[in-house]
């Protein structure tokens, strides 16, 4: 079929769908936007997992997802009402037929000024359908113009963690330097070029001088953009006048739409429910009873309820890799040769990171000491003797756990502080400090 895309049978099949389209269209928004509703509140919670523990291309992947269920759903909405309306608007013509101004009987210039204004109920008819067949199309073009945005940045990023966040020195690390610098440079002016262009719509391939300059630019990032998958609706939507207009109308609205979703309703100038806890305020991410759904999340560290009837108190403690990080800078003997964190294969073509098993269960062991040497806990002004051990809490957060007697813990309010050591810039002492705050009340049974 697609060999006969020339034939005169082939363009009135065509000429046949797209007067039916319509139907289709329906259909498709229909379970479309259901079915973007319904994985709207997963991929929502996926992202927030995501950004709360620090990982990147999760987050960018869930964001990526996102971003895109909102702008289908945004623009299948408004192509549902508009062609509801188109719809009503026929059953009407059907009925009334077109406007007879005369039997309105408005003055002369009402009636001037009305057919001027809005001319025949068909040419009503005729926009509305433009509209909606444009305004399905251009939702999913939509969805390829956030991609190919999204895409640079990830290409900056994988410039920045090839060439730039190196383990190299010397001379080898200057050239990687000096080729991400250039890499760098050479993505954002293709990027400020390939703006321009997106929104001058085409001015630089119009010149000659500039588009013999800009077409190896448009040729590389074409292929970054994922451009050749979506070109010909693109140009096709281009070509046309009315395309072009609905375009500049639905940028601001985005806009707006962005806009007006970042206002939030402040009830105090000084209280503030995402603040972290403290002597004067307990925030419940720092209490596992409160921890009920799966978006609320850890504030660093917990305690098992803010009133306490069990002569134990029970800490936890949120794992991350900044974590680890502190503690490979308290111990610089844990850092490993080759880092294995992040996104990697459970398939490995050799040994482990080249580490006996013997060493790492060495190594593991001096990870916990160094973390029980970092970490300390304190109620009100006493320490208390704890020792962490990993874990998983009830929502399979990674972190570390461990048990203190609060039997002889007199009644009423206290405040659990985790002590954290600091290195001090001059790297020979450390400074034991307060990390965390925790408020909670004591009472027996």
């Amino acid at each position: 079929m697609s060999k006969d895309y020339n034939h005169s049978s082939f363009k009135q099949l065509l000429d046949k769908l797209q007067q039916e389209s319509w139907q289709l269209e329906l259909l498709i928004s229909g379970f479309a936007i259901f079915g973007l509703f319904s994985a709207i509140g997963h991929i929502d919670l996926q992202l927030d997992i995501a950004h709360h523990k620090s990982r990147l291309v999760e987050t960018l992947l869930w964001f990526a997802a996102e971003v895109c269920c909102w702008i289908l759903i945004s623009n299948l909405l408004i192509h549902v009402i508009l062609r509801g309306l188109w719809i009503g608007a026929l059953g009407l013509r059907y009925v009334s037929g077109d406007i007879d101004y005369n039997e309105l009987k408005y003055s002369t210039k009402f009636t001037n000024y009305l057919k001027k204004k809005i001319g025949s109920f068909d040419k009503y008819i005729a926009t509305l359908e433009d509209y909606c067949s444009i305004l399905f199309a251009i939702s999913f073009l939509f969805v390829f113009y956030f991609l190919a945005s999204l895409l640079f940045i990830v290409l900056i990023l994988i410039i920045v963690f090839v060439f730039l966040n190196n383990d190299y020195t010397g001379a080898l690390e200057n050239v990687l330097n000096i080729t991400g610098v250039c890499l760098i440079l050479f993505t954002l002016l293709g990027m400020l070029l390939t703006f321009i262009d997106f929104i001058t719509q085409g001015f630089l391939k119009r010149k000659k001088w500039t588009s013999k300059l800009y077409f190896p630019v448009y040729r590389i990032f074409s292929i970054v953009t994922l451009s050749f998958l979506y070109r010909p609706l693109v140009y096709n939507f281009l070509d046309n006048k009315f395309g072009k207009r609905l375009s500049f109308i639905l940028v601001p609205v985005y806009i707006g739409i962005l806009y007006l979703s970042s206002f939030k309703y402040n009830n105090s100038n000084y209280i503030d429910i995402k603040k972290n806890s403290s002597s004067y305020h307990a925030n419940l991410g720092n209490y596992e009873d409160l921890i009920i759904k799966d978006n609320d999340f850890i504030k660093q560290a917990t305690i098992q309820s803010k009133v306490i009837t069990d002569n134990y108190l029970k800490v936890f403690i949120v794992f991350d890799e900044d974590m680890e990080d502190r503690l490979y800078s308290y111990n610089p003997g844990l850092k490993p040769d080759i880092d294995e964190r992040g996104l990697r294969s459970e398939i490995y073509f050799s040994n482990r990171a080249n580490i006996s098993r013997k060493k790492r269960d060495s190594l593991q062991r001096a990870l916990y000491k160094t973390f029980n040497e970092i970490y300390s806990l304190k109620i009100d002004t006493a320490s208390y003797n704890s020792h962490f051990i990993s874990t998983t809490d009830n929502h399979k957060n990674l972190g570390f756990e461990t048990y203190i007697n609060i039997k002889k813990l007199e009644e009423g309010e206290h405040l659990l502080k985790i002590m954290r050591k600091y290195i001090r810039k001059n790297k020979k002492d450390t400074l034991n400090r307060r990390w965390i705050t925790i408020p909670f009340w004591k009472f027996d049974k």
